[in-house]
Protein backbone atom coordinates (compact mmCIF):
# COMPACT_ATOMS: atom_id res chain seq x y z
CA UNK A 1 0.00 0.00 0.00
CA UNK A 2 1.16 3.82 -0.92
CA UNK A 3 -0.78 4.89 2.30
CA UNK A 4 -0.38 3.63 5.52
CA UNK A 5 -2.88 2.50 7.81
CA UNK A 6 -2.10 4.27 11.18
CA UNK A 7 -4.36 7.46 11.30
CA UNK A 8 -2.30 10.33 10.88
CA UNK A 9 -4.91 13.36 11.36
CA UNK A 10 -7.87 14.12 13.43
CA UNK A 11 -6.30 15.23 16.37
CA UNK A 12 -8.83 17.37 17.50
CA UNK A 13 -12.17 14.56 16.81
CA UNK A 14 -10.00 12.33 18.74
CA UNK A 15 -8.72 14.37 21.61
CA UNK A 16 -12.56 15.59 21.98
CA UNK A 17 -13.45 11.79 22.71
CA UNK A 18 -10.69 11.25 24.87
CA UNK A 19 -11.05 14.21 26.72
CA UNK A 20 -14.68 13.49 27.49
CA UNK A 21 -13.71 9.63 29.08
CA UNK A 22 -11.48 11.52 31.44
CA UNK A 23 -13.89 14.08 32.55
CA UNK A 24 -16.66 10.73 32.90
CA UNK A 25 -13.44 9.01 34.78
CA UNK A 26 -13.22 11.88 37.34
CA UNK A 27 -16.53 11.66 38.58
CA UNK A 28 -15.08 8.60 40.50
CA UNK A 29 -17.91 6.69 39.72
CA UNK A 30 -16.63 3.56 38.15
CA UNK A 31 -15.92 0.61 40.74
CA UNK A 32 -12.49 -0.71 41.29
CA UNK A 33 -10.86 -2.35 38.76
CA UNK A 34 -10.38 -5.63 40.21
CA UNK A 35 -14.36 -5.77 41.01
CA UNK A 36 -14.89 -5.72 36.88
CA UNK A 37 -11.95 -7.57 35.98
CA UNK A 38 -13.58 -10.81 34.22
CA UNK A 39 -15.45 -8.41 32.08
CA UNK A 40 -12.34 -6.41 30.82
CA UNK A 41 -9.90 -8.97 31.07
CA UNK A 42 -12.58 -10.96 28.37
CA UNK A 43 -12.89 -7.89 25.85
CA UNK A 44 -8.92 -7.13 26.18
CA UNK A 45 -7.43 -10.27 26.04
CA UNK A 46 -7.59 -11.52 22.32
CA UNK A 47 -4.72 -12.83 19.29
CA UNK A 48 -2.85 -10.54 17.61
CA UNK A 49 -5.12 -8.25 14.95
CA UNK A 50 -3.66 -10.08 11.18
CA UNK A 51 -5.91 -6.93 9.78
CA UNK A 52 -6.27 -3.56 12.22
CA UNK A 53 -9.72 -2.63 12.81
CA UNK A 54 -9.32 1.05 12.93
CA UNK A 55 -8.82 3.91 14.69
CA UNK A 56 -12.57 4.42 15.71
CA UNK A 57 -13.07 0.88 17.11
CA UNK A 58 -9.96 1.49 19.17
CA UNK A 59 -10.92 4.98 20.58
CA UNK A 60 -14.22 2.75 21.49
CA UNK A 61 -11.80 0.10 23.14
CA UNK A 62 -9.79 2.63 24.95
CA UNK A 63 -12.69 5.16 26.25
CA UNK A 64 -15.07 2.49 27.80
CA UNK A 65 -12.62 -0.80 28.59
CA UNK A 66 -9.82 0.74 29.64
CA UNK A 67 -9.93 4.01 30.92
CA UNK A 68 -12.91 3.23 33.31
CA UNK A 69 -10.64 0.04 34.33
CA UNK A 70 -7.53 1.80 35.19
CA UNK A 71 -5.68 2.40 38.88
CA UNK A 72 -7.34 3.53 41.77
CA UNK A 73 -3.83 6.03 42.11
CA UNK A 74 -5.45 8.55 40.66
CA UNK A 75 -8.39 9.13 43.00
CA UNK A 76 -8.53 11.74 45.68
CA UNK A 77 -8.83 9.59 48.59
CA UNK A 78 -6.23 7.29 47.05
CA UNK A 79 -2.86 7.67 49.94
CA UNK A 80 -0.91 4.81 49.56
CA UNK A 81 1.26 5.92 46.92
CA UNK A 82 3.25 8.94 46.68
CA UNK A 83 2.97 9.49 43.10
CA UNK A 84 -0.69 10.99 42.38
CA UNK A 85 -3.33 11.21 39.56
CA UNK A 86 -1.87 14.33 37.37
CA UNK A 87 -3.12 17.45 36.85
CA UNK A 88 -4.92 18.24 33.67
CA UNK A 89 -2.03 20.70 32.65
CA UNK A 90 0.27 18.05 33.34
CA UNK A 91 -1.45 15.82 30.85
CA UNK A 92 -2.22 17.99 28.40
CA UNK A 93 1.53 19.38 28.19
CA UNK A 94 2.44 15.87 27.67
CA UNK A 95 0.55 15.40 24.71
CA UNK A 96 1.50 18.10 23.13
CA UNK A 97 5.07 17.22 23.14
CA UNK A 98 4.32 13.26 22.67
CA UNK A 99 3.53 14.81 18.86
CA UNK A 100 5.29 18.57 18.79
CA UNK A 101 8.63 17.74 20.03
CA UNK A 102 9.58 13.57 20.93
CA UNK A 103 12.24 14.38 21.49
CA UNK A 104 14.06 16.82 23.65
CA UNK A 105 17.31 16.74 21.22
CA UNK A 106 17.51 19.35 18.45
CA UNK A 107 16.98 23.38 18.60
CA UNK A 108 13.05 23.71 19.02
CA UNK A 109 11.11 25.35 21.75
CA UNK A 110 10.45 22.58 23.58
CA UNK A 111 14.40 22.35 24.02
CA UNK A 112 14.50 25.91 25.56
CA UNK A 113 11.83 25.05 28.23
CA UNK A 114 13.84 21.46 28.96
CA UNK A 115 16.68 23.37 30.51
CA UNK A 116 14.18 27.02 31.57
CA UNK A 117 11.89 24.60 33.66
CA UNK A 118 15.31 22.94 35.46
CA UNK A 119 16.22 27.01 36.12
CA UNK A 120 12.66 26.91 37.47
CA UNK A 121 12.13 24.02 39.42
CA UNK A 122 15.78 24.92 41.04
CA UNK A 123 14.50 28.40 41.97
CA UNK A 124 10.82 26.84 44.03
CA UNK A 125 13.13 24.66 45.72
CA UNK A 126 15.76 27.17 46.90
CA UNK A 127 18.34 24.75 45.08
CA UNK A 128 22.16 27.11 44.48
CA UNK A 129 21.95 29.10 41.76
CA UNK A 130 25.03 27.36 40.21
CA UNK A 131 23.00 23.55 40.50
CA UNK A 132 22.23 22.31 37.07
CA UNK A 133 19.61 19.74 36.21
CA UNK A 134 18.55 16.78 33.74
CA UNK A 135 15.76 15.15 33.38
CA UNK A 136 14.71 11.05 34.06
CA UNK A 137 12.04 8.80 34.00
CA UNK A 138 11.83 8.75 37.71
CA UNK A 139 13.47 8.75 40.97
CA UNK A 140 15.27 5.04 40.75
CA UNK A 141 17.33 6.92 37.53
CA UNK A 142 17.52 9.96 39.13
CA UNK A 143 19.60 9.03 41.93
CA UNK A 144 21.26 6.44 40.05
CA UNK A 145 22.81 9.68 37.84
CA UNK A 146 23.52 11.51 40.95
CA UNK A 147 25.53 8.60 42.54
CA UNK A 148 27.15 8.32 39.31
CA UNK A 149 28.83 11.64 39.52
CA UNK A 150 29.33 10.88 43.40
CA UNK A 151 31.41 7.54 41.73
CA UNK A 152 32.95 9.52 38.98
CA UNK A 153 33.81 12.74 41.53
CA UNK A 154 35.49 10.32 44.34
CA UNK A 155 37.78 8.14 41.68
CA UNK A 156 38.92 11.31 40.24
CA UNK A 157 40.25 12.60 43.48
CA UNK A 158 42.47 9.41 43.42
CA UNK A 159 43.33 9.75 40.27
CA UNK A 160 41.45 7.60 38.10
CA UNK A 161 38.27 7.25 35.92
CA UNK A 162 35.98 4.92 36.97
CA UNK A 163 33.67 5.47 34.02
CA UNK A 164 36.42 4.45 31.72
CA UNK A 165 38.46 2.19 34.20
CA UNK A 166 35.57 0.76 36.19
CA UNK A 167 36.15 0.48 40.46
CA UNK A 168 39.23 -0.05 41.74
CA UNK A 169 38.73 0.42 45.11
CA UNK A 170 36.67 -1.16 48.22
CA UNK A 171 33.23 1.69 48.02
CA UNK A 172 31.31 2.69 50.60
CA UNK A 173 28.04 4.60 50.29
CA UNK A 174 26.38 5.83 53.72
CA UNK A 175 22.56 6.16 54.22
CA UNK A 176 19.84 4.92 56.80
CA UNK A 177 17.57 2.18 56.69
CA UNK A 178 14.99 4.75 56.13
CA UNK A 179 16.53 6.00 52.72
CA UNK A 180 15.11 4.76 49.30
CA UNK A 181 16.15 0.75 48.23
CA UNK A 182 16.71 2.64 45.00
CA UNK A 183 20.00 3.59 46.47
CA UNK A 184 20.98 -0.12 47.12
CA UNK A 185 19.98 -1.03 43.62
CA UNK A 186 22.10 2.46 42.33
CA UNK A 187 25.12 0.97 44.01
CA UNK A 188 24.43 -2.19 42.35
CA UNK A 189 24.40 -1.24 39.18
CA UNK A 190 26.97 0.81 39.38
CA UNK A 191 29.42 -1.49 40.30
CA UNK A 192 29.75 -0.13 43.62
CA UNK A 193 28.09 -3.18 45.60
CA UNK A 194 24.99 -3.22 46.95
CA UNK A 195 26.71 -4.72 50.27
CA UNK A 196 28.70 -1.74 50.19
CA UNK A 197 25.78 0.56 51.20
CA UNK A 198 25.56 1.10 54.91
CA UNK A 199 23.04 1.74 56.89
CA UNK A 200 23.85 4.11 59.56
CA UNK A 201 21.81 4.46 62.76
CA UNK A 202 18.77 6.61 63.33
CA UNK A 203 16.97 8.23 65.95
CA UNK A 204 13.28 7.29 67.08
CA UNK A 205 12.00 9.68 64.27
CA UNK A 206 13.77 7.79 61.76
CA UNK A 207 17.18 10.53 61.09
CA UNK A 208 20.63 9.47 60.79
CA UNK A 209 22.43 10.18 63.65
CA UNK A 210 25.74 12.37 63.01
CA UNK A 211 28.09 10.74 65.55
CA UNK A 212 26.84 7.35 64.27
CA UNK A 213 27.81 8.61 60.67
CA UNK A 214 31.58 10.20 61.80
CA UNK A 215 32.40 7.03 63.73
CA UNK A 216 31.97 4.77 60.78
CA UNK A 217 33.27 7.02 58.40
CA UNK A 218 36.55 6.46 60.59
CA UNK A 219 36.38 3.24 60.68
CA UNK A 220 36.17 2.83 57.00
CA UNK A 221 39.11 5.38 56.36
CA UNK A 222 41.25 3.14 58.97
CA UNK A 223 40.21 -0.25 56.82
CA UNK A 224 41.21 1.67 53.48
CA UNK A 225 38.07 1.80 52.03
CA UNK A 226 37.11 5.19 49.53
CA UNK A 227 33.89 7.18 50.68
CA UNK A 228 31.49 7.82 46.96
CA UNK A 229 28.85 9.60 49.01
CA UNK A 230 26.43 10.55 51.98
CA UNK A 231 22.94 10.09 51.27
CA UNK A 232 20.39 12.25 53.30
CA UNK A 233 16.81 12.22 52.81
CA UNK A 234 14.66 14.97 52.47
CA UNK A 235 11.39 13.47 53.31
CA UNK A 236 11.13 9.84 53.27
CA UNK A 237 9.19 8.07 51.78
CA UNK A 238 8.02 5.93 54.39
CA UNK A 239 7.29 8.64 57.01
CA UNK A 240 8.41 12.08 55.58
CA UNK A 241 11.25 12.46 57.93
CA UNK A 242 14.05 14.97 57.23
CA UNK A 243 17.84 13.95 58.20
CA UNK A 244 19.75 16.77 59.72
CA UNK A 245 21.14 18.18 56.31
CA UNK A 246 23.10 20.85 57.72
CA UNK A 247 25.05 18.03 60.12
CA UNK A 248 25.39 15.66 57.28
CA UNK A 249 26.50 18.33 54.81
CA UNK A 250 29.28 19.54 56.95
CA UNK A 251 30.56 15.45 57.97
CA UNK A 252 30.63 15.51 54.07
CA UNK A 253 32.53 18.60 53.96
CA UNK A 254 35.37 17.68 56.90
CA UNK A 255 35.90 14.59 55.24
CA UNK A 256 35.82 15.67 51.35
CA UNK A 257 32.70 12.73 50.42
CA UNK A 258 30.00 13.61 47.92
CA UNK A 259 26.96 15.10 49.87
CA UNK A 260 23.35 13.70 47.66
CA UNK A 261 20.08 14.69 49.30
CA UNK A 262 17.19 12.49 48.13
CA UNK A 263 14.32 15.42 47.77
CA UNK A 264 12.07 13.21 45.55
CA UNK A 265 8.97 13.37 47.91
CA UNK A 266 9.51 15.91 50.33
CA UNK A 267 11.73 18.70 48.75
CA UNK A 268 8.68 20.42 48.02
CA UNK A 269 8.44 20.60 52.04
CA UNK A 270 10.58 23.54 51.85
CA UNK A 271 7.95 25.98 50.13
CA UNK A 272 5.68 25.33 54.02
CA UNK A 273 7.48 28.05 56.44
CA UNK A 274 6.10 25.64 59.58
CA UNK A 275 8.76 22.96 58.37
CA UNK A 276 11.18 25.36 56.27
CA UNK A 277 14.31 25.37 58.56
CA UNK A 278 14.71 21.59 58.66
CA UNK A 279 16.46 21.99 55.16
CA UNK A 280 18.55 24.38 56.27
CA UNK A 281 21.66 22.16 54.51
CA UNK A 282 20.42 21.96 51.17
CA UNK A 283 23.37 24.53 49.74
CA UNK A 284 25.78 22.07 50.99
CA UNK A 285 24.48 19.38 48.53
CA UNK A 286 26.76 18.14 45.39
CA UNK A 287 23.58 16.83 44.07
CA UNK A 288 19.95 16.25 44.86
CA UNK A 289 16.64 14.65 43.60
CA UNK A 290 13.24 15.52 43.62
CA UNK A 291 10.24 14.27 41.84
CA UNK A 292 7.39 16.07 39.71
CA UNK A 293 5.41 13.82 39.11
CA UNK A 294 5.19 13.27 42.91
CA UNK A 295 3.62 16.09 44.72
CA UNK A 296 4.16 18.73 41.88
CA UNK A 297 1.02 16.53 40.45
CA UNK A 298 3.10 15.52 36.94
CA UNK A 299 2.46 12.83 34.80
CA UNK A 300 4.16 9.40 36.30
CA UNK A 301 7.72 9.25 34.50
CA UNK A 302 9.41 12.79 35.55
CA UNK A 303 12.48 13.41 37.95
CA UNK A 304 14.95 15.68 37.74
CA UNK A 305 18.60 15.43 39.37
CA UNK A 306 20.93 18.85 40.24
CA UNK A 307 24.42 18.53 40.52
CA UNK A 308 27.04 21.97 41.24
CA UNK A 309 28.93 20.95 37.94
CA UNK A 310 27.37 19.31 35.60
CA UNK A 311 30.72 18.69 33.51
CA UNK A 312 30.60 15.71 36.11
CA UNK A 313 27.72 14.36 34.68
CA UNK A 314 28.88 14.25 31.16
CA UNK A 315 32.57 12.22 32.42
CA UNK A 316 30.86 10.21 33.59
CA UNK A 317 27.84 8.83 31.27
CA UNK A 318 28.99 10.27 27.94
CA UNK A 319 28.56 8.12 24.75
CA UNK A 320 30.47 7.76 21.60
CA UNK A 321 29.01 9.93 18.89
CA UNK A 322 27.20 8.29 15.97
CA UNK A 323 28.33 9.07 12.42
CA UNK A 324 24.58 9.55 11.60
CA UNK A 325 23.53 11.69 14.94
CA UNK A 326 26.47 13.80 16.01
CA UNK A 327 28.45 13.43 12.58
CA UNK A 328 25.23 15.25 10.52
CA UNK A 329 25.47 18.30 12.75
CA UNK A 330 26.71 21.86 12.39
CA UNK A 331 27.04 23.00 15.14
CA UNK A 332 29.14 25.89 14.00
CA UNK A 333 26.55 27.43 11.90
CA UNK A 334 23.15 26.42 13.00
CA UNK A 335 20.46 26.91 10.15
CA UNK A 336 17.88 24.32 10.67
CA UNK A 337 16.81 22.89 14.40
CA UNK A 338 18.28 19.42 13.13
CA UNK A 339 21.88 21.30 12.62
CA UNK A 340 22.25 21.43 16.25
CA UNK A 341 21.52 18.62 19.40
CA UNK A 342 21.47 21.58 21.75
CA UNK A 343 22.54 20.68 25.36
CA UNK A 344 23.67 17.36 25.27
CA UNK A 345 21.51 15.99 27.63
CA UNK A 346 21.94 12.10 26.57
CA UNK A 347 25.48 12.86 27.35
CA UNK A 348 24.48 13.86 31.04
CA UNK A 349 22.58 10.52 32.28
CA UNK A 350 21.75 7.09 30.89
CA UNK A 351 18.83 7.94 28.33
CA UNK A 352 19.45 8.69 25.21
CA UNK A 353 15.84 8.68 23.49
CA UNK A 354 14.08 10.30 26.11
CA UNK A 355 11.16 12.43 25.65
CA UNK A 356 10.29 16.49 26.29
CA UNK A 357 9.64 16.64 30.19
CA UNK A 358 10.68 19.70 30.92
CA UNK A 359 7.27 21.43 28.98
CA UNK A 360 5.54 19.64 32.07
CA UNK A 361 6.86 21.35 34.49
CA UNK A 362 7.42 24.44 33.12
CA UNK A 363 3.64 24.49 31.99
CA UNK A 364 2.62 23.44 35.12
CA UNK A 365 4.54 26.15 37.18
CA UNK A 366 3.35 28.37 34.35
CA UNK A 367 -0.10 27.96 35.40
CA UNK A 368 -0.20 27.77 39.38
CA UNK A 369 3.18 29.61 40.22
CA UNK A 370 4.82 29.18 43.28
CA UNK A 371 2.31 30.29 45.61
CA UNK A 372 0.06 27.43 44.11
CA UNK A 373 2.65 25.26 44.57
CA UNK A 374 3.04 26.60 48.00
CA UNK A 375 -0.74 26.51 48.91
CA UNK A 376 -0.75 22.88 48.17
CA UNK A 377 2.11 21.64 49.85
CA UNK A 378 1.02 23.65 52.91
CA UNK A 379 -2.52 22.25 52.79
CA UNK A 380 -1.66 18.86 52.52
CA UNK A 381 1.06 19.59 55.76
CA UNK A 382 -2.45 20.95 57.93
CA UNK A 383 -3.46 17.91 56.44
CA UNK A 384 -1.46 14.93 58.01
CA UNK A 385 -1.24 17.41 60.88
CA UNK A 386 -5.24 17.15 60.99
CA UNK A 387 -4.71 13.48 61.27
CA UNK A 388 -2.59 13.87 63.77
CA UNK A 389 -4.83 15.90 66.05
CA UNK A 390 -7.71 13.99 65.61
CA UNK A 391 -5.40 10.94 67.03
CA UNK A 392 -4.01 11.90 69.86
CA UNK A 393 -7.73 13.52 70.86
CA UNK A 394 -9.38 9.94 70.60
CA UNK A 395 -8.72 7.32 72.66
CA UNK A 396 -9.45 5.07 70.11
CA UNK A 397 -6.94 6.05 68.18
CA UNK A 398 -2.76 6.42 68.45
CA UNK A 399 -0.44 8.80 67.01
CA UNK A 400 2.79 6.51 66.23
CA UNK A 401 5.31 9.40 64.95
CA UNK A 402 4.60 12.62 64.59
CA UNK A 403 4.10 14.30 61.24
CA UNK A 404 6.55 15.85 59.47
CA UNK A 405 5.21 16.74 56.05
CA UNK A 406 2.35 15.27 54.57
CA UNK A 407 2.42 11.51 56.00
CA UNK A 408 0.92 10.64 58.86
CA UNK A 409 1.14 7.00 61.05
CA UNK A 410 -1.71 6.11 63.45
CA UNK A 411 -3.65 3.20 64.54
CA UNK A 412 -6.80 2.20 65.83
CA UNK A 413 -6.39 0.86 69.51
CA UNK A 414 -9.20 -1.40 71.42
CA UNK A 415 -8.86 -2.31 75.13
CA UNK A 416 -8.34 -6.35 75.02
CA UNK A 417 -7.46 -6.53 71.96
CA UNK A 418 -4.24 -8.56 72.16
CA UNK A 419 -3.11 -8.26 68.06
CA UNK A 420 -3.34 -4.85 67.37
CA UNK A 421 -1.34 -5.19 64.03
CA UNK A 422 -3.93 -7.39 62.87
CA UNK A 423 -6.67 -5.70 63.65
CA UNK A 424 -5.34 -2.58 61.96
CA UNK A 425 -4.47 -4.83 59.31
CA UNK A 426 -7.95 -5.13 58.89
CA UNK A 427 -9.27 -2.26 59.19
CA UNK A 428 -6.75 -1.44 56.07
CA UNK A 429 -8.61 -3.99 54.30
CA UNK A 430 -11.61 -2.87 54.54
CA UNK A 431 -10.91 0.72 53.60
CA UNK A 432 -9.60 -0.74 50.44
CA UNK A 433 -13.30 -2.43 49.50
CA UNK A 434 -14.51 0.94 50.04
CA UNK A 435 -12.66 2.13 47.48
CA UNK A 436 -12.86 5.73 48.67
CA UNK A 437 -10.31 6.07 51.55
CA UNK A 438 -7.06 4.22 50.35
CA UNK A 439 -3.76 4.64 52.43
CA UNK A 440 -1.10 2.03 52.72
CA UNK A 441 0.35 0.57 55.99
CA UNK A 442 3.91 0.98 56.98
CA UNK A 443 5.74 -0.35 60.20
CA UNK A 444 6.53 2.08 63.06
CA UNK A 445 8.24 1.10 66.32
CA UNK A 446 7.73 -2.51 65.63
CA UNK A 447 4.07 -1.24 65.04
CA UNK A 448 1.47 -1.69 61.90
CA UNK A 449 0.76 1.53 61.19
CA UNK A 450 -2.15 3.07 58.71
CA UNK A 451 -0.39 5.55 56.75
CA UNK A 452 -1.98 8.38 54.26
CA UNK A 453 0.15 10.55 52.23
CA UNK A 454 -1.49 13.80 50.92
CA UNK A 455 -0.06 14.67 47.59
CA UNK A 456 -2.81 14.82 45.35
CA UNK A 457 -3.93 17.94 44.00
CA UNK A 458 -7.30 16.70 43.91
CA UNK A 459 -6.94 15.43 47.96
CA UNK A 460 -9.01 18.15 50.04
CA UNK A 461 -9.51 17.84 54.31
CA UNK A 462 -12.71 16.06 54.01
CA UNK A 463 -10.22 12.57 52.61
CA UNK A 464 -7.95 13.58 55.72
CA UNK A 465 -11.37 13.83 58.25
CA UNK A 466 -13.55 11.17 55.83
CA UNK A 467 -10.05 8.61 56.53
CA UNK A 468 -10.25 9.27 60.30
CA UNK A 469 -14.21 8.83 59.87
CA UNK A 470 -13.74 5.43 58.39
CA UNK A 471 -10.89 3.91 60.62
CA UNK A 472 -12.96 4.65 63.69
CA UNK A 473 -16.04 3.12 61.98
CA UNK A 474 -14.55 0.19 60.70
CA UNK A 475 -12.48 -0.09 64.07
CA UNK A 476 -15.46 0.25 66.32
CA UNK A 477 -17.80 -2.31 64.07
CA UNK A 478 -14.70 -4.84 64.62
CA UNK A 479 -14.39 -4.45 68.37
CA UNK A 480 -17.73 -4.45 69.21
CA UNK A 481 -17.94 -7.81 67.22
CA UNK A 482 -15.76 -9.31 68.73
CA UNK A 483 -16.44 -12.00 71.61
CA UNK A 484 -16.50 -11.18 75.81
Amino acid sequence: MDVDAAEIARYGEMLNTLGRAFDELIKYEHPDAVRSRASWQAKLTTPLPQSGIGIDAVMEQLTTVLIPNGGSMVRPGFTGFITTGPTTMGVMAACAASLAAPQRQTIHAFNLVEELSLEWLAELLGLPANMKGLYSSGGSVANLVALGAARQWAFEQQGLDPAAQGCQRDCVIYSSDQSHHTIRRSAGVLGLGRNNVINIATDPLGRIIPAELERQILMDLAAGKLPIAIVASAGTTNTGSIDPLQALGELARQYGIWFHIDGAYGLYGILDEQVSELYQGLALADSVIVDPHKWMGASVGISATFVRDRDILYRAFTQEPAHYLEGSMNESRVTHSADSLGLPYGDFGVELSSPSRGVVVWAMLQEIGVEGMRDRVVRHNRMARRVADRARADHRLELLMEPTLSICCFRYIAPGVTDLDELNRTIYRQLLQGNVHMPSTTVVAGCLAIRPCFVGAATSFEYADGLVDEVLRIGDAISQAEPG
